[in-house]
């Protein structure tokens, strides 16, 4: 492995710990608990999962998801908060997990871009305060519970996660889809190539492998940290302090920033300033023309809900003109949306901006937009438990 391309994921089949003393023909229920810390919530996953056959992924019964805000983040300067909120959050798990179980029910928090941003000393000591917590807890506690996700494993164990989800771990067919996740600090792709010159033509850190259940995959993924939807915005609200109509505060990784709303700015003006913020940036894939669908999840479904273009329980498909038509409806009708979002003309321009310059996109591209697939989350979460039950490893 020490010579391919970036990252190597192994997911192995062997059974766990958890699978101990058991006939190899029973159906075996556990659970397993993952925090998502994220820069703007946090967030806890219990799933209940059911073991028919070792040679197979697990099957996901039942997920229960909790989230609350501000993110860890928020308490960098009082950490022994940031502790008291996962406290609160793991009051779910003791709800949703059999008593007899909590011993050895797995309990991990990963954070993601907004502990990544912060100065690690300060970063340290919220993880340290959700340490203790998890320690003082009745679960069972592995290595490394507690730690901040780079970001390839974030978009590599999103891609598992919806993969899993939507049956294509399972089918022979190798037929899979691509993930897009617009987080608040951090953005991710991942999709598996079909073409060799999309490998070839792409930087090394841009490819990952993953083994799985006797399968290789070979995947392009990029984290691209300041790219999140608050940290462009803040990038781009930087470039706008035009003439505005008045002071709207705008909260983002534990500081408030005055900013003015523009009053007409119109979405070519915007396209322009939130362009400097993906132009250069965001490398293109060779094959994005005619791949297949994306899932396309997090802010990317929660603006196009707040612009109306998809119902929130639903979901929906559509194709990246679609976002581009109403960033311009937006933009040009402030009044009509400025009680909704007073930022949502700059969010839509900028989503419609990282598609088509930034990842090269075509107007035409189908994204499945969607917060749930089977009543389950679309995040990393899911792939991250299989991490901790079925010896999931990466590799640099």
């Amino acid at each position: 492995d020490a010579v391919c391309k970036g990252s190597t994921v192994h997911l192995s089949n062997n059974p766990a710990w958890w699978n101990l003393s058991r006939p190899a023909n029973s159906s075996r229920i556990f659970y397993g608990v993952m925090f998502d810390a994220g820069s703007t919530g946090t967030r806890i996953h219990v799933y209940t999962f059911i073991q028919k056959d070792p040679e197979e992924l697990p099957v996901l019964d039942n997920e229960m998801f909790h989230s609350i805000k501000p993110g860890l983040s928020a308490y960098a300067d009082t950490p022994e908060m940031g502790g008291y909120t996962v406290r609160q959050l793991l009051k779910v798990a003791k709800k949703t997990v059999p008593r007899l179980e909590w011993k050895r029910t797995p309990l991990v928090l990963k954070a993601t871009a907004g502990l990544r941003l912060l100065p690690s000393e300060k970063a340290q000591a919220l993880l340290e305060q959700v340490q203790d917590v998890f320690d003082e807890s009745p679960f069972f506690v592995p290595d490394d519970s507690v730690s901040i996700m780079n970001g390839t494993n974030e978009g590599i164990l999103a891609w598992v996660t919806v993969n899993f989800l939507t049956g294509h771990l399972y089918a022979e067919t190798r037929k899979t889809v691509g993930i897009l996740d617009l987080g608040g600090g951090s953005t991710q792709i991942t999709f598996l190539p079909k073409s060799k010159k999309t490998i070839g033509s792409s930087p090394d850190d841009y490819i990952a492998r993953i083994d799985m259940l006797n399968s290789t995959y070979e995947l392009y993924t990029h984290s691209y940290l300041g790219n999140g939807l608050m940290a462009a915005r803040l990038a781009a609200l930087g470039a706008l302090g035009a003439e505005g109509t008045g002071i709207t505060y705008f909260t983002y990784h534990h500081q408030h920033y005055p900013v003015s709303v523009p009053g007409y700015v119109g979405y070519k003006l915007c396209y322009q300033e939130v362009l400097k913020v993906v132009k250069g940036i965001v490398h293109q894939p060779y094959e994005l023309k005619d791949t297949s669908v994306f899932y396309a999840f997090s802010y990317y479904f929660d603006r196009a809900v707040d612009a109306g273009l998809i119902d929130r329980t639903q979901g929906g498909m559509l194709e990246v003109r679609d976002f581009k038509k109403r960033a311009k409806e937006v933009c040009n009708k402030m009044s009509k949306y400025h009680l909704i979002s007073p930022f949502l003309c700059m969010d839509m321009t900028y989503i419609t901006c990282l598609l088509k310059d930034g990842f090269g996109f075509k107007e035409n591209t189908v994204l499945q937009l969607t917060k749930k697939v089977n009543n389950v989350e679309t995040s990393w979460a899911l792939g991250a438990t299989f991490n901790h039950f079925q010896n999931l490893k990466i590799y640099r």
